[in-house]
């Protein structure tokens, strides 16, 4: 018999957890509007589909471990605790956003929610986690780095180098591939000699586990187990999440290299609606509460927007503001 929902968390926290997915879903798909309107530039990155890794891993951290992310990184940060308003700010590039305008949405940054940036390089996150897994061990604070990263980064070679470090120095980093099939327009068994992203760890005497990246609540199960195992042992491990994003690599990739037959398949296996048809058969929500989340977290991003619109671009002299030199 499979394992009922209230066997593993409270209501509130089930709860908690699906209007999570829903805001990162109507958040995402937001951007896309506010891009094809002109007031998202640059790349944009969306997240839509892949809301159960972010949500279920973030569930099971400590909220002084730290998050470190790559480009596709918006609902992350919204879920670690950054105010939508400030992280839409920050995407139409004014004053008011998570990082005053100058990063844009590759480049939120919060660390005084310990979430440490995503990266615009792939794989630039890697050798900032193990760095700061050192900083947490050398400082006992118990605290682990959870490094986010696509299946693309998997050929980086900062890749094997933190991996190999992390090892080595036994240092407490969980390294969580969001494998979404596709580096850009490439599929992953076309670039990659080994596609099973996990079993290259055991070159690097790391254990790792496969997840299903669709299911909120096996990856809550899978970093709940392994975030508590690096934290005790003081060392690495690896959870790759079988997921899928809904949309091209960017706004620019119309995903023609994607059949419509695939896409259909995993529309099917979508997180959210299969989530809440587990609340409801199991008596956490009835339909109309669940309407009512969708209905009060579009109106936190229409809110998000408004206020983005609203808000001032940021000064001349901000340039020379947060620099070095």
């Amino acid at each position: 018999m499979a394992t009922t929902l209230r066997a593993i968390l409270p209501d509130s926290e089930l709860l908690k957890m699906h209007e999570q997915m829903v805001l990162s879903r109507e958040f995402e798909e937001s951007c896309a509007e506010q891009y094809t309107k002109g007031h998202i530039t640059g790349f944009l990155h969306l997240y839509s589909g892949q809301e159960a890794v972010a949500v279920g891993a973030t569930a099971a951290l400590r909220k002084d471990d730290y998050i470190l992310s790559a480009y596709r990184e918006h609902a992350q940060a919204i879920i670690r605790g950054a105010e939508p308003r400030r992280v839409m700010a920050e995407l139409f590039g004014k004053a008011t956003g998570l990082c005053k305008g100058k990063g844009g949405s590759m480049h939120l940054f919060a660390p005084s929610l310990a979430f440490m940036g995503g990266y615009a390089i792939v794989g630039g996150q890697f050798p900032i986690a193990v760095g700061l897994a050192f900083a947490s061990k050398y400082r006992n604070e118990q605290r682990i780095s959870a490094c986010f990263f696509g299946d693309g980064a998997a050929n980086q070679g900062t890749f094997h180098e933190s991996l190999n470090w992390a090892r080595l120095w036994e240092l407490p980093v969980l390294f969580i591939c969001e494998n979404n099939f596709y580096g850009i327009g490439t599929a992953v068994s076309r670039a990659s000699a080994l596609s099973d992203i996990h079993k290259r760890t055991c070159g690097y005497d790391i254990p790792s586990v496969r997840v299903d990246g669709m299911d909120v609540m096996a990856v809550y199960e899978a970093v709940k187990w392994g975030a508590e195992w690096v934290r005790e042992h003081s060392r690495p491990y690896l959870i790759e999440a079988m997921t899928y994003r809904f949309r091209g690599h960017s706004m620019a990739d119309p995903g023609k290299y994607r059949s419509a037959a695939e896409v259909e398949l995993w529309k099917s296996r979508d997180p959210i609606p299969n989530f809440e048809k587990r609340l409801v058969e199991e008596g956490i929500a009835t339909e109309a509460e669940l309407a009512a989340v969708l209905e009060k977290c579009r109106g936190v991003v229409a809110d998000a927007v408004a206020f983005a619109e609203e808000s001032p671009w940021p000064e001349d002299d901000e340039v020379w503001a947060d620099i070095y030199v």
